[in-house]
């Protein structure tokens, strides 16, 4: 079940359409009150939360969310106007798990939901990400390739679990340097580049599968 709360009816109900069209449950709401009462009904297992809200803001409804020890694990994507980089910045440092800039594509934002739910359940699961015959055990910390450890940096290993988690959609040098290097890294882009090449060589054959897409960003794919 995907909870949207969205205050202009024409978006909400388009994307509660298209979630349903793509196998979800989804329920749309107008108001922070309606939302929190479906919650105390029925707990979804994702939210997808407007900033720009008439009577209380989004930052504020994830900040209750957040809070609730009924709610604190559920969760969150922000849904933000194009280039309001600040409501991004602190969208996640509260607790929100992604965003997404209006206007956007339909198969981008099923994608994210789709991601976001892929690593709430591997939260959930805890020990390990897999793909390919590459293992990663979140818990320790470790990376082994055909069950042999690969030694990598602190970095390099939450470049990689990042890639991962978010695997088959591309993500952007900026978001990668702010999920990675934190959002006060004032380093330049190159630096994702960087790493990407050390950690494509300590992969070996491997390294394959972290595609370029060129102008954009990286994916985990293939």
């Amino acid at each position: 079940m995907i909870y949207y709360l969205e205050d202009e009816r024409n978006i909400r109900e388009l994307i509660v359409y298209t979630l349903e069209s793509s196998g979800f449950h989804a329920a749309g709401f107008s108001s922070g009150a309606e939302l929190f009462n479906a919650i105390s009904e029925e707990k979804p297992d994702l939210i997808l939360l407007d900033i720009m809200l008439p009577k209380e803001n989004g930052l504020s409804i994830l900040k209750k969310l957040k809070d609730s020890m009924v709610t604190k694990d559920i969760p969150v994507i922000m849904v933000t106007a194009r280039g309001s980089e600040f409501d991004k910045v602190t969208g996640l440092d509260m607790g929100a798990d992604d965003y997404i800039a209006k206007p956007f594509g339909m198969m981008e934002f099923v994608a994210r939901v789709r991601a976001v739910l892929r690593r709430s359940r591997q939260k959930e699961n805890h020990s390990e990400l897999l793909y390919k015959n590459l293992k990663i055990c979140t818990e320790r910390h470790q990376v082994f390739l055909n069950e042999k450890e690969i030694l990598l940096t602190l970095k390099e290993y939450e470049l990689l679990k990042y890639l991962i988690e978010n695997r088959d959609i591309v993500v952007t040098r900026d978001q990668i340097l702010s999920r990675v290097w934190g959002y006060d890294f004032d380093g330049e882009t190159r630096t994702v580049d960087v790493h990407i090449r050390t950690l494509r060589l300590k992969l070996g054959d491997w390294g394959k599968y972290i595609e370029t897409v060129r102008g954009v960003g990286y994916r985990i794919g293939g």
